[in-house]
């Protein structure tokens, strides 16, 4: 049994080989996990994230529950910490999980016998996320060594910019930071975004969190999208080879241009097409690790 809480806690070696297997999986390669459940708990809204994973479970022919915290006895007030420990009483094989509370999970470290992972936590970490995008990355340029990766906007809120951040470095990337004060965490440098688009090999997006900015953060889409978005212009300037990616849901004409979506460069919608083939290769590896 393994749990997959963060990219921290695994060797290099661990997270190329789920990427290798993810790679397999996209190739054709089948595995039979018939009679394992799996509950998915979203205690927070998901789109890509809770059907990604539920579309990996069904290709690897497990049975799914999927919680709606709606009519679920959250609304009772029972904790976080007491849902997941009665799906693991009623006999689930593996939990996956998203909460709004930074390393939720490590109220279960020894309290669980059963696989815990990380949908996302908060503006903690986003593992599977990061190991979609790597794989994306690894399938366009073959290695990651060396390669230069621009993020760009909400990064003090986003657990996906936390995750890569770390990992890209940890691989040998080369990581760059541009976005406005109110959203820069200050544990990192920030660059001009039109001083480096030119050299960059990946320019990766992230969403405005317009639900978590309205008391503070004011403008227009046409503002943000001249000053931190990708425009047409921006995307002139990026590198012949150079792909645009963007964990979504994305904001079209924010954070980027809605042109540019679908354009020659993006991989946004090879990058969900990845999610599904990265959780089959976590499903397994959670489930057959000892």
């Amino acid at each position: 049994m393994r749990n997959l809480y963060n990219l921290k806690s695994l060797s290099l070696d661990d997270i190329l080989s789920i990427l290798k297997r993810a790679s397999e999986f996209k190739a054709g390669a089948v595995a039979d996990f018939s009679g394992k459940i799996i509950a998915n708990l979203f205690f927070e809204p998901s789109t890509r994230t809770q059907n990604s994973f539920i579309m990996a479970e069904k290709k690897l022919h497990m049975q799914d529950i999927n919680l709606n915290p709606v009519v679920s006895s959250l609304q009772k007030g029972e904790s976080l910490y007491d849902t997941v420990k009665t799906f693991a009483a009623i006999g689930v094989d593996a939990v996956v999980i998203r909460a709004t509370e930074n390393e939720y999970y490590k109220q279960f470290e020894n309290k669980l016998q059963i696989p815990l992972i990380n949908g996302g936590d908060g503006s903690g970490d986003h593992p599977t996320q990061s190991l979609l995008d790597l794989m994306t990355i690894q399938e366009e340029f073959g290695v990651f060594l060396g390669k230069k990766c621009l993020i760009v906007g909400d990064i003090s809120h986003s657990r996906v910019a936390n995750t890569n951040i770390e990992i890209m470095k940890r691989l040998g990337m080369e990581v760059y930071l541009a976005a406005p004060s109110v959203f820069q965490n200050q544990n990192y440098s920030y660059v001009d975004f039109d001083e480096v688009i030119g050299d960059m090999d990946v320019v990766m997006l992230l969403r405005v969190q317009h639900e978590r900015h309205a008391e503070k953060y004011h403008t227009t889409s046409e503002r943000y999208l001249q000053k931190y978005g990708l425009s047409k212009e921006r995307n002139a300037k990026m590198k012949k080879d150079a792909i645009i990616m963007h964990p979504a849901p994305f904001n079209r004409g924010w954070e980027i241009d809605g042109d540019l979506c679908e354009g020659g460069k993006s991989r946004i919608f090879e990058q969900m097409s990845n999610g599904v083939f990265v959780r089959m290769a976590v499903l397994e590896y959670c489930l057959s690790g000892e």
